[in-house]
């Protein structure tokens, strides 16, 4: 029993053995001529189709190019006119509203600029209108101011030339009152250092004659 257990065990690793050179020596095979199985497999499909010419440009793929260009082609411009175009004229429309707002927004502060640019020159003109007449009334009232000063000045000089005048002929008459009395006394006293003593009334009488 044990010695047919080894006989069995001693002839599976022969096989295992043989098995493994029969991999070993194919391997070397493939890895002597890897392009074997490509050469195989293009001589067997060669004998089918063979054509020198570049496949876009062969006459026998265009019903098939001109398939598929026409589906890539309504598939894009479904694409297109579904997806692309209606997103592209959203933003167009989105962007030409903001531009519409953004100009609407700027026209209405350059009118209000402009509003607030002739509200100002209004003022400033009715500014000059007040100061021109506040200047004019300033000058007017000075110079009615400087007219009754000078009027009352000139009344009240005149009114001093006139009681100076009178005081002055006052002084005059009462001066050529006293004239006589004076070149009388002046007579007198001249004449009594010369002749000694005279009566005034002599003297008078003389001067008198004199001024005759």
């Amino acid at each position: 029993m044990v010695t047919q257990v080894y006989a069995q065990e001693a002839e599976i690793p022969a096989e295992e053995h043989g098995a493994a050179s029969a991999d070993a020596a194919h391997a070397t095979d493939v890895h002597a001529d890897p392009t074997a199985d490509t050469h195989a497999t293009t001589e067997a499909h060669g004998g089918d189709h063979h054509s020198d010419v570049f496949p876009p440009f062969d006459v026998t793929t265009f019903p098939s190019q001109l398939l598929w260009l026409a589906i890539t082609f309504g598939a894009l411009y479904v694409v297109m006119s579904r997806v692309a175009l209606p997103r592209l004229g959203g933003i167009l429309e989105n962007r030409k509203a903001l531009i519409d707002a953004d100009l609407a927004a700027a026209d209405a502060d350059r009118q209000k600029t402009d509003a607030a640019i002739a509200s100002y020159e209004a003022a400033l003109a009715s500014a000059k209108s007040n100061a021109q007449e506040i200047a004019s009334k300033t000058r007017e009232a000075i110079q009615a101011d400087l007219a009754a000063k000078r009027t009352a000045a000139e009344a009240d000089l005149s009114a001093k030339v006139s009681a100076a005048e009178a005081r002055i002929a006052q002084t005059k008459a009462e001066a050529l009152t006293h004239v006589d009395d004076i070149a009388a006394e002046t007579a007198q006293a001249v004449v009594a250092r010369i002749v000694g003593d005279v009566s005034p009334e002599s003297v008078r009488a003389a001067v008198a004659k004199v001024k005759g």
